[in-house]
């Protein structure tokens, strides 16, 4: 099989193909197998139909046509890999010649057109100079993380007054559209201020006393009657405060695991510390992510762009309101969508130049820490994964993490002030400990099916 590659654009190509009628037999050989069981003839079992009986009933040409349509995919996909493609798009492919089918000799020729990964040129990524902001942990940082702690163990206090921003509320709401009860539920729990459940709650609810009742009008977040204008009630049946308890000894050994107060502010100012070099080191690795996108020319083809729309803009996906699909949204998701596929591109490249690759270990890390965001089981998680076949795309996410961590390692980070910023115990690459064998890697492969072809 001969094959040839002709650039149309920097992300797309025309592949041509050629066949010779000796790599066509096994085709046409398994074609007439399969058309003998397809066919009766008077005389012949199914299956046992002789060639010449099967052109008679059905013409060579049908078995020839069989034959390409059954080879066609793996032509394509052989001339994939021998040219070294990542295809990006659905393949279009047009047959331009096929044997004579009353000869012995001829070519299969078709030629595909396809979007496929680019190639970029990485710039020297040594040394990036990225400025953050300049922060440091200070008492005030301390007393808020114990106040948050102390909130945990705190009770609830019923008073006889107003509701004010932070009190905690015993609620009833309905809502109604034009007239009539759509939804409703009771003794509901409320802090003022979380902004969690209705527009316009918060505002409504302040200054209300036990017993008393507001009414306002909001979007509904939720149900079948999700972003219609409604009429809600909200009664309020009781305005609690929490009660913290006391910061000293009894409490540090309560809530934690030092003996004195003293020892567990200690310890809450070194989390503080280290959450501030934690804040430094995301907006660092933020930074040097769009300079690297800043410093490389990433072309992004239509197809990646029109596939994305097409997903994100389809009926079930409109969330229930009229202003789903609009320009402004499709601008928004074009754009969302581009500097996404050319982090994606730039970070695959510095990943294949730093040799990265991800262990089994670090994938079920990953698949852990997200399934804890979803409120999930992780076996549960990782079974959905590999059911949908998304596995593949969690160890392209890994790896490509690890690649600007790498990037990150050799940055120069300074803050607003002008010192430089110690990041590497944010920076996570993987250390001269990490005992990854070669059975331990997950090799990355192509991040798109290249898809199939037929006649």
């Amino acid at each position: 099989m001969k094959s040839a590659v002709e650039n149309l654009t920097p992300t797309r190509v025309k592949l041509d193909v050629e066949v010779s009628f000796e790599e066509l037999k096994p085709s046409i050989k398994e074609a007439y197998k399969t058309i003998g069981t397809q066919v009766q003839v008077p005389g012949f079992r199914k299956g046992k139909v002789p060639n010449s009986l099967i052109d008679q009933r059905v013409g060579r040409g049908y078995v020839l046509e069989t034959a390409i349509n059954s080879g066609l995919n793996g032509w394509y996909q052989e001339a994939v890999v021998e040219n070294k493609l990542v295809p990006l798009s659905r393949p279009e492919v047009e047959i331009t010649e096929v044997p004579d089918p009353t000869g012995t000799d001829g070519v299969v020729k078709f030629h595909v057109e396809l979007d496929i990964r680019p190639e970029i040129e990485l710039p020297d990524y040594e040394g990036i100079e990225v400025e953050v902001a300049a922060v440091e942990a200070d008492d005030a940082d301390t007393t808020k993380a114990l106040d948050e702690l102390r909130a945990r163990f705190g009770t609830l206090i019923a008073v006889d007054r107003p509701a004010v921003e932070d009190d905690f509320l015993t609620i009833d709401i309905a809502a109604k559209i034009e007239g009539e009860e759509v939804d409703s539920a009771s003794d509901l729990s409320y802090q003022i201020g979380a902004g969690n459940m209705l527009d316009g709650l918060d505002e409504a609810a302040t200054g209300l006393s036990a017993g008393e009742e507001a009414i306002f009008n909001t979007k509904l977040a939720g149900g079948e009657h999700a972003g219609e204008e409604a009429q809600v009630t909200v009664k309020v049946s009781s305005v609690k405060v929490r009660e913290l308890p006391e910061a000293n000894d009894d409490f540090a050994q309560l809530a934690s695991e030092f003996d004195t107060i003293a020892e567990l502010q200690e310890d809450l100012a070194k989390q503080a510390a280290e959450s501030k070099t934690v804040e430094q080191g995301v907006e660092a690795r933020d930074k040097v992510l769009e300079k690297l996108v800043e410093l490389v020319e990433v072309p992004v083809p239509d197809s990646v762009i029109a596939d994305q729309l097409e997903q994100h803009f389809k009926p079930e996906n409109a969330h229930g309101t009229e202003e789903h699909d609009t320009d402004e949204h499709r601008a928004e998701v074009k754009e969302n969508t581009e500097k996404a596929f050319r982090n994606e591109i730039i970070l695959d490249a510095i990943a294949e130049k730093e040799e990265i690759s991800v262990s089994q270990a670090e994938l079920i890390d990953y698949i852990v820490s997200s399934a804890s965001q979803y409120g999930m089981d992780p076996n549960q998680f990782a079974q959905m994964l590999d059911s949908s076949g998304q596995v593949n795309m969690i160890v392209g996410e890994v790896r490509r993490r690890k690649a600007l961590a790498a990037v990150l390692a050799k940055a120069s980070v300074k803050d607003s002030a002008g010192a430089a910023v110690d990041l590497t115990d944010f920076v996570s690459v993987a250390s001269d400990e990490d005992e990854t064998t070669e059975d331990d890697v997950i090799e990355p492969t192509a991040v798109t099916d290249p898809g199939e072809v037929r006649i």
